[in-house]
């Protein structure tokens, strides 16, 4: 059962430990490149203050985003901001959306995201930890998958296996955790084509390959099949 209260907590540490990498920046480094292509730091920082306006106008029942050209302009002009206006923004925004959160609400109800995709109120925080956490992985900045907690990995990893499942491209997988066929726990995914393949390694080498971070994937073993499948982009 998801524990909407318990992963708002999360979330403000998860946004504690970013603006902590942040602010031990300058204003050059806020503009060098992300992990993501074409992306600055910048950029990063202003989808993150972004991405809390649209879950505060899906919890309030808004479409989450205009539509994708105004999500893209809005970051990309936020994208070059001095550093402090950077954080203010990451904070107040963070701020703006735990208000929300901690409303009393039907926290069953269903809610829309971005291209039609629903999901539970509940889960709303989750989605927003890991908006927090990975991207703070994608500053480039110190913070790695292996950095990420356990409890997140887990549960990313089980998120992300399952929003590939049933995808004819990516044939079927199982994913164990643990270099080896002796790890209890395991996560299938992929659609129902192609050669089974079976993928073990440690829960950021797994969460890397099925989000696209870190080595993707590289250093995890392919006990069957025909090697690491490729995925579609996130």
């Amino acid at each position: 059962m998801i524990d909407h209260e318990r992963d708002l907590v999360s979330l403000c540490e998860a946004t504690d430990r970013l603006l902590a990498t942040a602010a031990s920046w300058d204003n050059a480094a806020t503009a060098e490149p992300s992990r993501l292509p074409g992306w600055t730091r910048g950029h990063v920082l202003a989808h993150v203050a972004r991405n809390a306006d649209a879950l505060v106008n899906v919890l309030r029942g808004r479409p989450m985003y205009p539509d994708a050209a105004t999500r893209d302009a809005d970051i990309e002009r936020d994208a070059g901001r001095p550093l402090d206006v950077q954080l203010a923004d990451v904070r107040e925004s963070a701020d703006r959306l735990r208000a929300v959160c901690e409303e009393p609400a039907d926290w069953g109800r269903t809610v829309e995201l971005r291209n039609g995709v629903t999901d539970s109120a509940a889960r709303v925080p989750f989605r927003r930890w890991a908006e927090v956490d990975l991207h703070h992985v994608d500053l480039g900045a110190g913070y790695e998958l292996e950095d990420l907690p356990e409890e997140f990995v887990l549960r990313e990893t089980a998120f992300l296996a399952d929003r590939w499942a049933g995808r004819p491209e990516v044939p079927p997988v199982t994913l164990r955790l643990g270099h080896d066929a002796s790890g209890a726990t395991t996560w299938r995914t992929g659609g129902g084509e192609g050669a089974p393949v079976v993928l073990a390694g440690t829960g950021p080498e797994l969460l890397g390959w099925l989000s696209g971070r870190g080595d993707k994937g590289a250093r995890l073993t392919v006990l069957s099949g025909d090697g690491l499948p490729s995925l579609p982009p996130l």
